[in-house]
Order: structure tokens, then C-alpha cells, then sequence
């Protein structure tokens, strides 16, 4: 039976060495290394590691455990103890063709160090910091003193080298302390906890343990490439370390957020932003090896830096993703599993000791995380959730295994021993964190915090990265660029003013006048209770510089997610826009921003306040204008009047009902409820038996309010038109008008007869 089901596993290894045998006859035994057996080997791991990875994802464990397996089982604990002649054909040990596969697995781990540190949220640990980081201390201490106690007691048989035991100690210690963020979020984000009060301190608490490890393991390597413990060394290493970090999280954050943005918008060739992150990534690398740290620190630190950068983090993580899990993460866990000799564990002392190690790590992690939950603040409930949560090692543990064994630090044997632990704890924790995550209650308090921010997180404003302002040297260019200082200063988005004037630059203006100075000062107006960004926007300016429509083609492909158009004479006759926004909307296909300045604003284009109107109906355009409303009614401190009007397709089936009345009541309630969780004070009217445009039209002549925020769908035409009743209040009103547009073009209602 045994033999049976290992048949199938040998026939794709037996058809590669046939080839190999037959590929290298010409070479003849002096043959260098083999192009064709790197290629076998990165199939062999990518196949099998990919397969048993989604085998794994299907029973609820990480991917990673069946990549780990795939090695385990392509290496000498299976397929070189049943066919060791063929494992040795397909994986040889020369070393000349080790180094070419070794290679490409040592790269894979700064590009896994890049993406782990693109997935660190940094805001999540400043938000629960204190508890975070005093639940972290614990949780690394205890297991840090298991494992170097550990160390200490080793026999010197599992040691390369017993003279150096302190080094060896020290890297047990974090090898048995640190956690491994991914498996952790995974879990915690499948569970739907990560905006939990406990999943946020479980993911901050790994990151903490993340960050805190690869800092001490990047200084024990400094300590392990002098051998003794030699204080200078340290000092340097340590000092330099700091000096690192502290640069990096002040210049370093906005030298990587220009770079990506310079990239991306002046480099034409595919991929640029990629290219740009991977240099950046091998040059902070090799930074910290010349300080005398390992480079992993530089790429995790790179990694955390991209991921903070406030433009295009979305796609460049979907890229990097595919490219570091379809075949760096199988190569890599792959290698690490063929380096694990499971066979040495029929030895009952190596077996014992391996059984000791997996339990002292995971008594010291879950006995110090409980510990560190407890002190932090959390009930026995969540301890116990955050323990069973922090005892998972992962590709983590991985990781600092193959760099000590690497480094000389770990045995052969201990490197397999630390490898089976990783894969024995990773797998019990899923069923531990669930478990233990089923069984905790949610309190008044989260529910509200929860539903707020699920409501941001679907919203528009939330979502923006990075908006575009295009303006001309009018009036009307001013106060869009009020408005448009005020949408970013909300979250501190960077944003780009395009002048599309004749002029290129604003010559007749003085610094303080300029449409950029508008969009700063207007940003740091935005209340302090928006993002924690909020206030601080980086401004940046371009010129026209070819026909309207080409500018607006070229700016478009940037990644822009909202267009701001402030020029003169923003209507034209007959309900027709200007041509010059027509060719800009042409152009442009994501959501635009039109503005209008009319009233007050013509003579004083940056208001102190906004009294800000705004219709509803309860479709999702007019959610969207009601949001942007709320939101400049926030950053703008001024007062925000509500009207529900009827659209075409519900005027006639709601008008005069009971039903229509309830459903009209329940909207403008969703509107106050959207103002509340933005602490706005709202006033809100009803409407009914009137029409849209004339109802806003009257709301305007009898309230002070001076300007008119509309959600506004593009409709299918031969011109620019958002439907008749925003062309009549552009056209008749007498505050300034704020068209909020959807990205597609909708057709036109179909009117009833």
C-alpha cells in the first residue's frame, strides 16, 4: 500500500533525471554547472510547493506549510530515503550548482522581508501602541529567556562550533521569541477580527515582535561574524542600527514616497514603480551590511516605507505579490524544507530534544503573551486569544533558521530541529486563534466603532490616494483650489496642480497667492480630528505643456482617482459645458469635481466657511455627493443644510404615499447618521410634490447657504451631461456649484408614459 501511493511521486523525478542523464551525457563528467537542472529544480519546488500550498489553504492552514512540506518531501526525509539516487541527480550538493538555486532563494528573502514589511501597518500599532508594545515586551522576554536557557544546556554535538555558544544562545532566544506577522493577520483578517479591539492588538503585538526581532537577529549577525563577543563590534553594530532606523522613518519616508511618485509619473517603461522599490530595496540592503547588519533589516525596512507611501500602495502590492508567491516564496520555503533531514529524527535523543524544543517554545510564547495580555489591560478571554495567536513561528521562523544556519550559527540538525517546530506551531494555531476568537463577546462600544468604520471603509473620501487639480488663472480656479486644499487636507493625500491656462505659470501672482499656496493653506484648515495626516499636503505643480486633451491623457494614466476643475465660464448655452472641461472629461475617465464659483465666492474665493447645501435621493451618486459634503462641512467648518428630492425614477411611484414619505424620512436619517460619525451638525428638509430642480433652487433663495454639493451621474450623450436638473441648478443658481461625477457614463432614465 505504502508503495503504491509513493509511485506517483517518483514519476515526475524519474522522467527529470532520465533527461538530466540524457541532457549532461555530452558534457561528460566534467560537466560545470547545469542550467537545465536549476530550471528542473524551480519546477519541481514551484509544482509541488504551489499544489500542496493550495491543498493547504483548502483545510485551513497557511499556504506556507505546503511549501515547507513540498521540500521536506522533493529532499532527503522522503524522496532521497526512497530513491536517494535520483534526489541526489536533481538536487547534487556541488557546490557550484547549490550556489546558482541558493542564489536565487537568498534574494527571495529580502523580496519576502519587502512584502512582510509592506504589510506592517504602522497606524495599527500606533493606535494601540502602549498595549501593543507592553504585551510585545513580555511576550518576548519570556521565550527569549527559554531559548537562551536552551541554548546554554545544548549539547555541543548539535553546536558547528561550542566555543561560540553565547552567539548560538542569543539566536535561540529570538528564534523561540518572535512570531510571524502574516500567519497571524491571515488568521485574524479570516476571522473578520482585524478591526477588533483584540485582532488590532494580536496583528500589533506581531508586528512589534517582528520589527524587534529582525533588529536583534541583525545584531547577533554582527556578533557572529567576529566570533567573540566583542563590545566594539556590537556598539557599532547597535549604534548603527538606530542611526538606520532613525533616518530611514524621517528622510528615508519621504526620499521613498518621492521617488515612487517621480517614478511613476515622469518613467514610461513597464513597470517603472517595481524597478524603482527592488533598487530601492537592494541599496537599503546593502546599507545595512556595510553598518555590519544583516540585510534582511534593510529590505524589511524598505518594505515598511513603500507600504506607508500614500500613492499607489494597492497596485504595487498586487504586483509584488504575484510575482514574490507564485515563485519566490515555493523556492525558498522549498529549499529550507529540502535542507530539513526529518530522517535524523529517528534518533530517540534528537527526537526528545525536539519534542522539548517545541515545547519550551510554546509554553514560553504562550505563557509570556497570556502574561503580557494580562498586564496590558486585556479579560482572560482575549489573553488567551492573543497567546494562542502569538505562538504561531511561520515563514518567519523560517527565515532566521536559514540565516543562522547560513551564518554558521546552527547544526545541520538544529536547523531541522527549529524547522519542525516552525511547522508543528504554525499548524496549531489556526485552530486555537479560532477557537479562542469564536468565544469573545463584542461590547456596545466596538459594535459603533466597527460600523463607523466599515462605513468609511466602503466610502469615497476614504478611499481617495490622490487627486488632481486642474485650473487656470481665473476666480473660479481660486476657489476650486479652496476646495481642493480642503478634500486633501482631510487625510493628507498628496496632490498635483496641473495649470492648463495659456500661461504656463502664474506669473502675475506672488507666492502667497498662488493656487498650490491655496491648496496648502486650505489644507492646514482641516480639523485635527480627520486622519492622523490631516493638514499636511505635498503639493506638486505642472505646467501644460501640449493640447488640453493630450495633457489631460497623459496625467490621466498616473493613477489620479478624483479630477478638481476650476476654469472660467464653466457653462456655455443651451445646458452645454465649456469645451474645454468637455475635452477634459473626455479624457479623464475617473470621477470628476466641478466647480463653480458663483455668489460671494467671485469676490472672496477662500472663504473662512462653507454653508454647504446638499440634495438627496437616496441613489449611491448622491450618497457620494452627500459625502463629499459632509466631509468640506468638517474641513471647512462651516454648516451643512440637507434637502431630499425625488429623481425621475422614483418621483413618480413615492410622490403623496405613506410608503414614499417612510422611505424619504429613512434617507435623510441616513444622511444624519453619515454626518454624526463625522461630527457634523446637520439641518435637514423635505420636499415633496415639487421638482428636484426647482426644490433646490428654492432651498437656495431662502437659506444663506452659498454653496451646492451634487453626486451627479455622467449620462450617455454626444457632450458632457450629468441630466437636467444639475445643468438647471449650474445654470440658475446663485451659490457656487459643486458637480461630484461618477467614473462611467449611465444611461439615460427610461421615462415613464
Amino acid at each position: 500500500m505504502q508503495w503504491s501511493l509513493l509511485r506517483p511521486v517518483g514519476l515526475v523525478p524519474a522522467a527529470l533525471v532520465l533527461t538530466t542523464i540524457a541532457a549532461s551525457a555530452e558534457g561528460g563528467k566534467s560537466a560545470g554547472p547545469s542550467e537545465f537542472l536549476l530550471v528542473a529544480q524551480i519546477v519541481l519546488l514551484i509544482a509541488v510547493g504551489r499544489g500542496l500550498g493550495e491543498l493547504m489553504q483548502r483545510i485551513g492552514q497557511p499556504s506556507v506549510i505546503g511549501e515547507l512540506l513540498a521540500g521536506i518531501i522533493l529532499g532527503p526525509s522522503l524522496f532521497g530515503w526512497i530513491w536517494p539516487e535520483a534526489q541526489h541527480a536533481i538536487f547534487p550538493k556541488t557546490p557550484e550548482q547549490k550556489a546558482m538555486i541558493d542564489g536565487i532563494a537568498q534574494f527571495g528573502i529580502l523580496l519576502l522581508l519587502l512584502l512582510t514589511g509592506m504589510e506592517t501597518d504602522l497606524k495599527l500599532v500606533r493606535k494601540v501602541g502602549r498595549a501593543a508594545i507592553a504585551i510585545s515586551i513580555a511576550g518576548i522576554l519570556v521565550p527569549f529567556a527559554c531559548g537562551f536557557a536552551l541554548g546554554e544546556f545544548l549539547p555541543d554535538a548539535l553546536l558547528p562550533d561550542p566555543q561560540a555558544r553565547l552567539v548560538a544562545s542569543l539566536f535561540m532566544g529570538t528564534a523561540l521569541s518572535i512570531s510571524s506577522v502574516k500567519i497571524v493577520a491571515v488568521v485574524v483578517r479570516e476571522m473578520n477580527f482585524m478591526r477588533r479591539n483584540v485582532g488590532q492588538i494580536i496583528v500589533a503585538t506581531a508586528v512589534i515582535d517582528d520589527t524587534i526581532g529582525w533588529i536583534i537577529i541583525a545584531v547577533i549577525f554582527s556578533l557572529a561574524s567576529h566570533g567573540t563577543l566583542d563590545f566594539g563590534s556590537v556598539a557599532k553594530a547597535v549604534l548603527g542600527t538606530l542611526a538606520f532606523l532613525a533616518v530611514s522613518f524621517t528622510i528615508g519616508r519621504r526620499l521613498v514616497f518621492q521617488l515612487i511618485r517621480w517614478a511613476n509619473d515622469n518613467l514610461v517603461s513597464a513597470a517603472a514603480v517595481i524597478t524603482v522599490i527592488l533598487l530601492l530595496m537592494s541599496v537599503m540592503a546593502m546599507i545595512t551590511h556595510l553598518i555590519g547588519v544583516h540585510t534582511v533589516l534593510g529590505a524589511f525596512v524598505a518594505g515598511i516605507l513603500v507600504g506607508e507611501s500614500p500613492i499607489l500602495t494597492r497596485q504595487i502590492d498586487e504586483r509584488l505579490r504575484g510575482l514574490i508567491s507564485s515563485f519566490f516564496m515555493p523556492v525558498f520555503f522549498g529549499l529550507a524544507g529540502l535542507s530539513a533531514d526529518l530522517s535524523v529524527l529517528r534518533d530517540p535523543n534528537l527526537l526528545m530534544l525536539t519534542g522539548l524544543l517545541v515545547v519550551i517554545a510554546s509554553v514560553g510564547k504562550f505563557g509570556g503573551a497570556f502574561v503580557g495580555g494580562t498586564v496590558g489591560g486585556l479579560n482572560a478571554r482575549e489573553s488567551l486569544a492573543l497567546a494562542s495567536g502569538m505562538n504561531a513561528r511561520g515563514s518567519t521562523e523560517v527565515i532566521i533558521a536559514t540565516i543562522g544556519l547560513s551564518i554558521g550559527v546552527l547544526s545541520q540538525n538544529l536547523f531541522t530541529m527549529i524547522v519542525t517546530m516552525a511547522i508543528l506551531t504554525t499548524m496549531a494555531m489556526p485552530p486555537m486563534l479560532r477557537a479562542a476568537l469564536a468565544k469573545l463577546p463584542m461590547n456596545q462600544e466596538e459594535r459603533e466603532r466597527l460600523e463607523r468604520e466599515e462605513f468609511e471603509r466602503r466610502g469615497f473620501i476614504a478611499n481617495l490616494e490622490r487627486p488632481l487639480l486642474a485650473v487656470d488663472d481665473s476666480v473660479n480656479a481660486t476657489f476650486a483650489a479652496h476646495v481642493a486644499g480642503l478634500i486633501a487636507g482631510m487625510r493628507g493625500l498628496p496632490i498635483t496642480v496641473l495649470h492648463i491656462g495659456e500661461r504656463a505659470k502664474e506669473k502675475d501672482k506672488g507666492e502667497d497667492e498662488s493656487h498650490e499656496a491655496v491648496v496648502k493653506k486650505a489644507a492646514e484648515t482641516v480639523s485635527a480630528s480627520g486622519d492622523g495626516n490631516a493638514g499636511s499636503v505635498d503639493v506638486v505643480t505642472r505646467a501644460r505643456r501640449a493640447e488640453l486633451a493630450e495633457t489631460i491623457a497623459d496625467e490621466a494614466r498616473k493613477g489620479f482617482d478624483l479630477l478638481v476643475v476650476g476654469i472660467d465660464k464653466v457653462a456655455a448655452a443651451k445646458d452645454r459645458f465649456n469645451r474645454k472641461i468637455e475635452d477634459i472629461a473626455a479624457e479623464f475617465e475617473g470621477p470628476l469635481a466641478i466647480v463653480a464659483a458663483k455668489g460671494k465666492h467671485l469676490k472672496q474665493p477662500i472663504p473662512d466657511a462653507l454653508n454647504i447645501l446638499v440634495p438627496v435621493s437616496g441613489s449611491g451618486i448622491s450618497k457620494r455627493g452627500a459625502e463629499v459634503a459632509v466631509a468640506l462641512a468638517q474641513a471647512g467648518s462651516g454648516s451643512l443644510r440637507v434637502i431630499y428630492v425625488a429623481t425621475t425614477r422614483d418621483k413618480g411611484a413615492q410622490r403623496g404615499t405613506s410608503r414614499g414619505l417612510s422611505q424619504e424620512t429613512g434617507i435623510l436619517k441616513d444622511t444624519s447618521d453619515l454626518a454624526a460619525r463625522y461630527e457634523v451638525d446637520i439641518t435637514t428638509t423635505l420636499r415633496v410634490n415639487r421638482a428636484p430642480e426647482a426644490a433646490i433652487l428654492r432651498e437656495i433663495d431662502t437659506t444663506d447657504v452659498d454653496l451646492v454639493v451634487m453626486g451627479v451621474d455622467r449620462i450617455e450623450a454626444n457632450h458632457l451631461s450629468f441630466g437636467g436638473v444639475a445643468a438647471a441648478v449650474l445654470r440658475q443658481s446663485k451659490a457656487s456649484v459643486l458637480l461630484v461625477s461618477s467614473g462611467e457614463a449611465q444611461r439615460p432614465p427610461a421615462e415613464k408614459a
